[in-house]
């Protein structure tokens, strides 16, 4: 296979597989990693007073989240605000201080959990099971605070007296970012011991509309550490939940674990529980209540009862992280609290061994230049000399080609009807010029090469928050958006969306200086000997400016100036390039 060739199947193949992903946007099912599935009795509902066993414990139980109108405890910390509801004990209002819906300052916070009136409902619920009668809180449990906000230097704590010798408390507090520290406890007051499970649980019910073509992983996802002390991950986007959740009465897996996270993640959002890493074994769920609406679930709890001795005390801690998933504070987290993973709630992808340093290279440009588009433009600069020996071995071999094909074109056409002297004819022009047609594919290796460096560039815009909103120069004001201008719209002099049309009509101006200079780059390579390859290549700019078009603008910058560069070390070397012999 020869350069232009596989040049050709390279450009085609990307195109299929971008276009695939632009076309048939969807979420990616992704298998669960050693699940065993099983069936759990869903519990009994609570009344206003509490709940009373026997009750199974309750991964399963799926309740009425309560309104925005009910008693409330208010949360007010650096970066989260919202409040906590009396009734059932359930974090469901929750507001991320630091992110706005769009680049706009003025559009509203990013909502990460909402009360049950809400259109998007989802909450974080504390609770308890018994398994000898004890009447424990239930989803409408009124609970009494402390008092005061929640802040980082004030927690508060719920309580609940179920009227037969047992209080219950929830302590809650936060610190300076998205992690929120809970201790369960009760006090057996009366004279016989307890037996209760305490539980956790992360709900959602909606399904998280698919980000980014797809290739971004949505949906329940964690760590699990067994009992062999291995790690797993479990991942699971909502229509596999769906579908495990109906074969197996909701659950859609379940696992044994000591320590570990889970929860929902979202694109640039992780809302999760973290059990204590102490504690020697857990059981964690997914689940989903089918009943033609969405309902998912994350539930954590005890795999043993906890029996409470008359007068004396038993609590649990855990932590819930629900906020943004920016990389560095997710590394801290993992290494300063002994998270396991928590860092790859980032979807870094296949090629995640690239996808991390890349983002901690173009993060340390970015501390120094304040801008992460030119932190990109200068890591491309540094890929580009990377691969400069092996490019200008090729480019240079590539030069020669171009000045000899005249004279191939010239013993193609001499010899037309004559395949064999034709053959002949080539291989003597090209041994008069020492040049060897079969080192054109090894020239092909720094474009093999680069494959891999734009896919994982490609992520790093994608999925890292850091990214999000971050504007370059003039009309980019957000690296991991499109380029908002549109040549269908005459670049917003006309008040028309041409999108409403069809999606493919977005061409903004960085989409079309990617065609360009893909256009002059092919001006510098060796013209294909196949007219056919020749009239495709022709339109391979055209193609990848309205493919790219809806592509962040962050990875068409890249794109154009890592063109730029090569057309600049392309034509230097070319221009130095000469033949031994006589000029064609």
């Amino acid at each position: 296979m020869d350069r232009n060739r596989l040049l050709l199947f390279i450009a085609l193949s990307a195109a299929i597989l971008f276009g695939f992903q632009i076309l048939l946007p969807g979420p990616r099912h992704v298998a669960v990693q050693n699940a065993a599935l099983t069936q759990q009795a869903p519990s009994t509902t609570a009344d206003t007073h509490g709940t009373t066993g026997p009750a199974a414990p309750t991964p399963s139980h799926i309740s009425t989240a309560p309104s925005r109108n009910v008693p409330r405890v208010t949360i007010s910390a650096t970066r989260v605000q919202g409040s906590i509801a009396l009734v059932g004990a359930r974090l469901d209002d929750l507001l991320l201080r630091d992110y706005h819906e769009t680049v706009q300052k003025t559009s509203p916070l990013v909502r990460l959990l909402a009360p049950g009136d809400d259109k998007e409902p989802s909450s974080i619920q504390i609770g308890w099971s018994a398994t000898d009668g004890t009447k424990v809180p239930g989803d409408n449990t009124l609970w009494t605070s402390s008092g005061g906000d929640v802040t980082e230097s004030h927690p508060v704590t719920l309580s609940w007296d179920n009227g037969q010798g047992q209080v219950f408390h929830i302590e809650l507090s936060v610190d300076r970012n998205f992690m929120f520290q809970l201790r369960q406890s009760i006090h057996n007051g009366g004279a016989k011991p307890v037996s209760v499970v305490p539980w956790q649980r992360v709900r959602r019910d909606f399904a998280q509309p698919p980000a980014s073509y797809g290739v971004v992983f949505e949906g329940l996802l964690g760590v699990a550490r067994g009992q062999d002390g291995k790690l797993t991950t479990h991942q699971l986007a909502y229509p596999g939940v769906k579908k495990q959740g109906t074969a197996n009465d909701g659950t859609a897996y379940t696992s044994d674990a000591a320590g570990g996270w889970s929860g929902f993640s979202d694109k640039y959002w992780l809302t999760a529980v973290i059990p204590d890493q102490a504690i020697s074994e857990t059981n964690l769920w997914f689940y989903n209540h089918d009943d033609g609406a969405d309902h998912y679930q994350v539930s954590y709890q005890g795999s043993a009862a906890t029996v409470v001795a008359p007068g004396t005390d038993a609590a649990v801690s855990a932590r819930l992280f629900a906020g943004a998933k920016e990389v560095g504070l997710l590394a801290r987290y993992e290494k300063q609290l002994q998270i396991p993973l928590l860092s790859y709630a980032v979807d870094w992808g296949h090629f995640f061994f690239l996808t991390k340093p890349f983002y901690t290279a173009i993060d340390f440009l970015y501390s120094i230049t304040g801008n992460f588009g030119v932190a990109i433009l200068i890591f491309t600069t540094f890929v580009k000399l990377l691969f400069y020996p092996l490019a200008s071995s090729s480019y240079r071999s590539m030069g020669k080609m171009r000045l000899l094909a005249p004279k191939i074109q010239a013993a193609r056409e001499r010899y037309k009807d004559d395949p064999a002297k034709q053959q002949t004819a080539m291989m003597e022009v090209y041994k008069e010029e020492g040049v060897n047609p079969a080192a054109q594919v090894g020239g092909c290796l720094p474009m093999l090469l680069q494959i891999p460096v734009f896919f994982s560039l490609y992520k790093v815009i994608l999925v890292t928050i850091e990214m999000r909103h971050a504007p370059f120069f003039g009309w980019v004001r957000d690296l991991s958006a499109t380029d908002p201008t549109n040549i269908f719209n005459l670049f917003g002099l006309v008040p028309f969306d041409p999108t409403l049309i069809s999606p493919t009509l977005h061409l903004g101006v960085w989409p079309l200086m990617l065609g360009a200079s893909m256009f002059f780059q092919q001006k510098l390579n060796p013209p294909p000997p196949d007219p056919v390859q020749a009239r495709m290549f022709q339109f391979m700019p055209l193609i990848f400016m309205f493919m790219m078009g809806r592509f962040p603008a962050g990875l068409v910058i890249y794109w154009t100036w890592n063109n730029t560069l090569t057309i600049a070390q392309q034509w230097w070397i070319q221009k130095n390039t000469t033949l031994s012999k006589a000029k064609a």
